[in-house]
C-alpha cells in the first residue's frame, strides 16, 4: 500500500472530490492497528453539492430506458469481477476479515447483486385491475427521486451494492454513505463507476461520520427515502429524525439470533455449520447465531465437540489465505466485546474457551485487534449477555428440555432478525419455524440466500424488507390510475 496514507475522496457529480472542509479521519488497518488511509469528514456543504448533482441527474436517469439502466449495472458487475482480487484484498485490509472470506463471499456477492437488479430493472411489473362497471385500474411504480443508502462496516461493498443496485435499477438517484470505519472499497467502486460512464450525479458517495454527514443526509429535504443497515440504536435515531419528515424508511438492524439444535439432527453438518454461523467474520455479521440452544439430552456432547472445533480455529493475519479468524474492526469495538465478556463473567457465565485478546506472534500483526473465539455457558436467558447484541466472536450455549422451551428461549429477546433450526423431524421443523419471531428462518442450513427472497427482521431488528421485488417496491412509489371507458 505504500508508506503514505491513501487519501480517499468523495464521489460527487461524477467526479472524485476533496471534502469541502478539507478535514479527514484516520482509517486504520485492524490487523496492524496502524493508520493506512485518510477518509473525508464530509459535511453539509458536500451534501448540498451531492443533492444538486442528484437532482439535476434525476430527470435524465428516470427517462433512461430500463434496458440501458440494466446494461450499466451489468457493466459495473463485469468491472467488479475484473477487479475481484484487488477489491477482496482491499476489503480484507480495511475490515480485518480473512481474505478468503472476502474472495469467496463479499466480492462475488457484489457482482451478483448488480447483475440481479440489472435483470430486475427490465422485469419489474405492476398490477392492473379491471372493474365490471367498465373501468380499469393500473398501478404505476415510479422512482422517488433522490434516495439515501447508508451501509455498515462489516460487509462494506457487499451491502452497499445490495442497496444502490435496486435504487438505481428503479430509476432513482442515490446519495450513499459507507461506514467511516471501512470506506476503501466504496471509494474504489467510485472509480469503477467513472470508468463505466455512470451519468454524473446518478450515484454520489459521501464519506464521514454519522453525527455529521449521516444526520445531515437523513434530514435533508431533498432525500425522499432512506435505506439503512446497522445498529438498532442508530436505527432508532434515524426513525426519530426522519419520521416527522414522512420519509420512506427501510431499517435492517441488529439481531440476537438463536441456533436451535435438536438431538435428531444431522450431527456433523450441524456442528460444521453452527461453527460457521457463530464465528464468520469474527461474529461481526448481523445474521450470526450468537445464542446456541441445545436439547438437554445432547447438550454435554455438543459442548465438548463444539468447543474442540472452536479452539482449532486459526486466528491470524487476514491476508494469509489459511486464516479463519481475522481482526475485529476497531480498537473501540474490541474493547466493547471484551467488556461484554467481563459482564458475562459477572452474570455467572463460565468461559468454556477464549475470552481474551490475542497478541499474535507475527511482526506485522503484533499490534492488531485480535480476540480468541469465545464460548460461554451457565447464563440465564434473560441476562444482558443473552439479551443484547455483542457483534463479536462470542456465543452462549444453553440447554432446553422440549420444543416449547426452545421456542420460548429463542423468542425471549427484543430482536427478531434470523434463526437457525436443526432437526430431521419435518413436522417439528415446520411447527418451530412458524413459531419463531424472526424475519428469516433457516432449517438445517445457514446463510443459504436466494436474492429473490425478502430480507429483514421483526421487533428491534428493523422495519421493512430488502431483496428481490421487495427492494424494487421500496425504491418506487405506487400510483393508481383509474380509467372509466364505459
Amino acid at each position: 500500500m505504500g508508506a503514505s496514507p491513501i487519501r480517499i475522496r468523495n464521489y460527487i457529480g461524477g467526479a472524485l472530490r476533496e471534502p469541502a472542509s478539507r478535514e479527514y479521519l484516520d482509517d486504520f488497518e485492524p490487523a496492524t492497528g496502524r493508520v493506512y488511509a485518510l477518509t473525508p469528514e464530509s459535511d453539509e456543504a458536500d451534501l448540498a453539492d451531492a443533492c444538486v448533482a442528484a437532482c439535476e441527474a434525476f430527470a435524465g436517469w428516470r427517462a433512461t430506458p430500463s434496458a440501458e439502466r440494466a446494461r450499466l449495472l451489468d457493466d459495473l458487475a463485469a468491472r467488479v469481477e475484473a477487479e475481484a482480487e484487488a477489491l477482496a484484498r482491499a476489503e480484507s485490509i480495511d475490515t480485518g476479515k480473512p481474505i478468503r472470506l472476502a474472495r469467496d463471499v463479499d466480492i462475488p456477492r457484489v457482482s451478483a447483486n448488480l447483475r440481479f437488479f440489472a435483470a430486475a430493472a427490465t422485469q419489474f411489473a405492476s398490477e392492473a385491475h379491471a372493474m365490471e362497471a367498465g373501468a380499469i385500474n393500473y398501478t404505476l411504480r415510479q422512482p422517488h427521486g433522490v434516495v439515501a443508502c447508508i451501509s455498515p462496516w462489516n460487509l462494506p461493498l457487499y451491502l452497499l451494492s445490495w442497496k444502490i443496485a435496486p435504487a438505481l435499477a428503479a430509476g432513482n438517484c442515490v446519495i450513499a454513505k459507507p461506514s467511516e470505519l471501512t470506506p476503501m472499497t466504496a471509494w474504489l467502486f467510485s472509480k469503477l463507476c467513472i470508468e463505466a460512464g455512470v451519468p454524473a450525479g446518478v450515484l454520489n458517495i459521501l464519506h464521514g461520520t454519522g453525527p455529521r454527514i449521516g444526520h445531515a443526509l437523513v434530514t435533508h429535504p431533498t432525500v425522499r427515502a432512506i435505506s439503512f443497515t446497522g445498529g438498532t440504536v442508530t436505527g432508532r435515531h434515524i426513525a426519530r429524525d426522519a419520521g416527522p419528515l414522512f420519509k420512506k424508511l427501510s431499517l435492517e438492524l441488529g439481531g440476537k439470533n438463536p441456533t436451535i439444535v435438536f438431538g435428531d439432527c444431522d450431527w456433523e453438518k450441524m456442528l460444521a455449520t453452527s461453527l460457521r454461523s457463530a464465528f464468520s467474520n469474527q461474529g461481526q455479521v448481523c445474521l450470526c447465531g450468537s445464542r446456541i440452544l441445545v436439547e438437554a439430552a445432547v447438550y454435554e456432547r455438543f459442548c465438548d465437540e463444539f468447543v474442540k472445533r472452536v479452539r482449532a480455529l486459526r486466528v491470524g493475519d487476514p491476508l494469509n489465505p489459511d486464516t479463519e479468524q481475522g481482526a475485529l474492526v476497531s480498537k473501540t469495538h474490541l474493547e466493547k466485546v471484551q467488556g461484554c465478556v467481563a459482564r458475562a463473567r459477572e452474570e455467572g457465565g463460565r468461559i468454556l474457551c477464549g475470552g481474551a485478546q490475542l497478541v499474535l506472534d507475527d511482526e506485522r500483526c503484533a499490534r492488531g485487534w485480535f480476540m480468541s473465539p469465545t464460548v460461554i455457558e451457565g447464563l440465564t436467558p434473560d441476562c444482558r449477555t443473552n439479551q443484547e447484541e455483542i457483534f463479536g466472536p462470542v456465543v452462549t450455549v444453553q440447554p432446553f428440555v422440549d420444543e416449547d422451551e426452545a421456542v420460548a428461549q429463542a423468542n425471549c429477546t427484543p430482536y427478531g432478525l434470523a434463526a437457525s433450526l436443526w432437526s430431521s423431524d419435518v413436522r417439528r421443523c415446520h411447527r418451530v419455524a412458524a413459531s419463531l419471531e424472526a424475519g428469516i428462518v433457516w432449517v438445517n442450513t445457514w446463510m443459504l440466500r436466494d436474492l429473490r427472497t425478502p430480507m429483514g427482521g421483526t421487533k428491534a431488528s428493523g422495519i421493512g424488507r430488502e431483496g428481490g421485488a421487495e427492494a424494487m417496491r421500496f425504491f418506487t412509489e405506487p400510483k393508481n390510475v383509474c380509467i372509466d371507458y364505459a
